[in-house]
């Protein structure tokens, strides 16, 4: 962490960015937030350990609007992100100086809790084990266990944009590695069950939504400028209390809005409150993707043409799609 700390003040001092993004300290041990640093001083509040979940490509648009460039410490996964934004002009890349920074996973603060653990002030990965300091002394789990679940599915083992990279060689492959499971096993488990089965898991996981908004808000695809659940026209900003229908509407339209663009960055799943795996509804859509239109994965460049904003004589016809099943 000290060299990132470092690096950031170098480029600071000499000019070469106006101001710094990345985590700062929460008031416990594993919340911490994204946050801009404008001056040297200010970092010493900066932070990097493996609760540094959150991505923080999105904060990018709004900094690309200040003066000068915007220095960000990127995950691998996070880049795949940043390459979206920029391919859909959300954020410039001569505006902004990236530095990857190595990682093996992050983690899950609630799983974490739930295997007894309390008072988390810090934690260090080691290898396929998880050390863990707490007000009560160290404690250790199984790194499978308490990582985040889109750790365990990593896509995004190396940076596919940096300027430099600390913490990480070229090449080298981040994540959990042979924590790996497959990335679309819950998506087909949920697949392979009876549709009214499907249809109640998503009924009772939707039914908790709180329409806090906290998924649209920070989905790095959610870049619109006005969105239209924000309208007070229809009652669309409001969650509705007499049954399911409006939250569920919500999250299938936000699905069917991000597809072909999600990066399955996993930050909706992250910050819900309600502990609703969000991410499984875009994953359907990838799956489905790569099923009929080739393997696709958003945000690996910032210039080929993404399956559904593309057209070849070989796609399937939607007929087609819902014979085989990918309807469903």
């Amino acid at each position: 962490m000290q060299e990132l700390i470092t690096r950031a003040k170098e480029l600071l001092a000499d000019g070469t960015v106006s101001r710094v993004l990345g985590w700062k300290k929460g008031d416990l041990g594993w919340d911490p937030e994204p946050a801009y640093f404008d001056k040297a001083e200010e970092l010493e509040n900066f932070i990097y350990n493996p609760f540094c979940g959150a991505n923080l490509s999105k904060y990018l648009i709004a900094a690309g609007k200040l003066e000068g460039t915007t220095l960000v410490f990127l995950k691998p996964c996070d880049t795949y992100s940043f390459n979206q934004l920029v391919k859909e002009h959300r954020v410039k890349k001569d505006k902004t100086y990236i530095i990857g920074v190595g990682c093996h996973g992050t983690l899950d603060p609630e799983k974490i809790r739930n295997t007894g653990v309390k008072g988390i002030a810090d934690a260090v990965l080691e290898g396929d084990r998880v050390r863990l300091n707490t007000l009560y002394g160290d404690k250790e789990a199984a790194a499978a266990e308490v990582l985040l679940d889109r750790c365990l599915v990593c896509k995004g083992k190396t940076h596919v944009v940096c300027d430099e990279l600390i913490g990480a060689e070229p090449g080298e492959e981040a994540g959990p590695g042979e924590l790996a499971v497959n990335r679309f096993a819950q998506v087909e488990e949920l697949e392979n069950l009876p549709p009214e089965e499907r249809f109640a898991f998503w009924q009772e996981q939707l039914s908790r939504c709180i329409r806090c908004n906290a998924c649209r808000n920070v989905c790095p695809a959610c870049s619109c400028l006005k969105c239209v659940f924000d309208s007070s026209q229809f009652d669309s900003n409001q969650k509705a209390n007499a049954d399911t229908f409006e939250e569920q509407m919500f999250h299938i339209i936000r699905a069917f809005h991000v597809a072909g663009r999600c990066t399955d960055c996993g930050e909706c799943s992250r910050v819900c409150p309600e502990s609703i795996p969000l991410h499984l509804l875009n994953r359907k859509f990838i799956k489905d993707i790569d099923t009929f239109y080739g393997e696709y994965q958003a945000g690996a460049d910032t210039e080929s043409k993404g399956p559904l904003t593309d057209f070849t004589f070989e796609d399937v016809e939607p007929g087609i799609i819902a014979e085989r099943g990918g309807g469903r």
